[in-house]
């Protein structure tokens, strides 16, 4: 029986164009099929609407803030309006500012590099290494996992109750988690940090994409999040927030655009006034097009209704678990419990099964691409996996062979482009490879699972 049912489907909104969304790809067992990309979290597809609107840009494609020329000046609009574009997007304070980076990881490291030099940083063990990493000149307090939302803001007050109450203070956290879906309880978080006198960051890699994000209304000091992961390709990033510890540390990266004077000295040196604008820490040739995908994003998420958006992908949550849970063989990772509220992002292991092993099945047999490893969020995944935190495992390059137990995890990931098909053919080909077995051999391969295409079908 289908995961889904027809009322269900009659009622939700159907999903929004993607791009790649008729790509077939070859199957080792013989034939093709169209891919199915459950790997969102990752990154996403690129919407249509995005493709479209930096297709009609790119005959105009100019320097930015470099130029006289009608095209410069034009690109130049397009990108301070893409700026105004995303502040909206995320509800802005006025005093706010929206700088444009690479990807959260980029906005998180310089956020860290323009914290004061006495800053103590509070981060949860549970966070991506984007955020659990960046602040090596900072006092870092880690906070172990909590096991439900009440409790990750006891552990909170309790940590700054105890920090020293005169130095300025940073807490870190997720808005939903890129392992578990799981959303986090960030206004609540947000008002305990404020209570202690710490300000907050909120990575909103995998909320953004999948969730409302307001700023105001979350009461949080600063926002990240990343273009490919909000369906905007091109490599660009956010970090969003308070204006006065940016403007108060130096650039992070000098050069041209970050410079508002250079003079020579007499003594040989150089003096610089550096901008008191977001080009503080724009420093050389922006990424236009980049920018420029993730404000047609914005705009595409917001016509379309998060509301909309939401009750699809939570009808897409359901069947995934539902599915999930009619296999005794599947554990699905949870910090909270099922009952949290979560986003499309489920991770899970296979019994009897090597997670590189299942994944690689899943793609070459059944065209479908999902992730295998750790996540980038090492100490949680070995957390939820109950393994100790110094064995040997890797993201992405599992050590056991084909059938052997890893310690890595299977993560399925989907959004505003995924079709119920996609949903349906990954439920069955889960149940398939559990009671069946792989239609194939594998071998390992530079660290990853691969279809042995020397070998004959099983």
């Amino acid at each position: 029986m289908s995961v889904f049912t027809a009322a269900a489907d009659q009622s939700l909104c159907a999903p929004l164009p993607v791009l790649g969304k008729d790509v077939t790809v070859p199957l080792v067992t013989g034939g093709e099929v169209t891919y199915a990309a459950l790997d969102y979290a990752a990154s996403a597809p690129a919407l249509q609407r995005v493709w479209d609107d930096v297709a009609a840009y790119a005959p105009y494609y100019g320097s930015v803030h470099r130029g006289a020329g009608y095209l410069s000046q034009l690109s130049t609009d397009l990108f301070e309006n893409s700026r105004a574009t995303v502040a909206e997007f995320l509800g802005c304070r006025a005093d706010d500012q929206v700088i444009f980076t690479r990807s959260t990881t980029d906005s998180l490291n310089l956020l860290a590099a323009v914290v004061p030099a006495d800053c103590q940083v509070f981060v949860y063990e549970t966070e991506h290494h984007a955020s659990l990493l960046p602040w090596r000149d900072a006092r870092v307090t880690y906070l172990n996992a909590p096991r439900t939302p009440a409790q990750a803001v006891e552990t909170l007050e309790r940590a700054l109750a105890d920090r020293d109450p005169y130095g300025p203070a940073l807490v870190c956290v997720t808005g939903a988690s890129n392992v578990t879906g799981e959303l986090w309880p960030v206004k609540e978080l947000a008002a305990a940090a404020h209570a202690h006198g710490a300000r907050i960051v909120l990575d909103a890699a995998q909320l953004a994409p999948h969730h409302p994000v307001d700023i105001a209304e979350l009461d949080v000091d600063w926002v990240a999040f990343s273009g490919h992961k909000l369906y905007a390709p091109f490599g660009s990033g956010v970090l969003a927030g308070r204006s006065d510890w940016l403007q108060a540390a130096g650039p992070y990266l000098a050069g041209g655009g970050a410079s508002r004077k250079v003079a020579r000295r007499t003594d040989g040196g150089v003096d610089v006034e550096w901008h008191s604008t977001a080009a503080r820490h724009e420093a050389g040739s922006p990424n236009v097009i980049g920018v420029y995908s993730i404000a047609s994003a914005c705009k595409a998420l917001t016509e379309a209704g998060f509301e909309n958006l939401v009750a699809r992908e939570q009808h897409l949550v359901r069947a995934v678990r539902a599915g999930l849970a009619g296999i005794p063989e599947v554990k699905v990772l949870s910090l909270f419990g099922d009952d949290a509220p979560r986003v499309g992002v489920i991770s899970f292991v296979v019994e009897g099964w090597n997670s590189s092993h299942f994944a690689a099945a899943l793609s070459a047999e059944y065209g479908i691409g999902v992730r295998d490893g750790l996540f980038c969020a090492h100490p949680l995944v070995r957390t939820l996996l109950g393994s100790d935190p110094q064995e040997v495992g890797e993201c992405g390059a599992p050590e056991a062979e084909p059938g052997e137990r890893s310690l890595n995890a299977i993560r399925v990931s989907f959004g505003a482009g995924t079709p119920d098909e996609h949903i349906e053919r990954f439920v069955r080909a889960v149940t398939e490879l559990v009671s069946e077995g792989a239609q194939w051999k594998y071998r390992t391969e530079d660290g990853r699972c691969v279809p042995d295409r020397g070998a004959a079908q099983l």
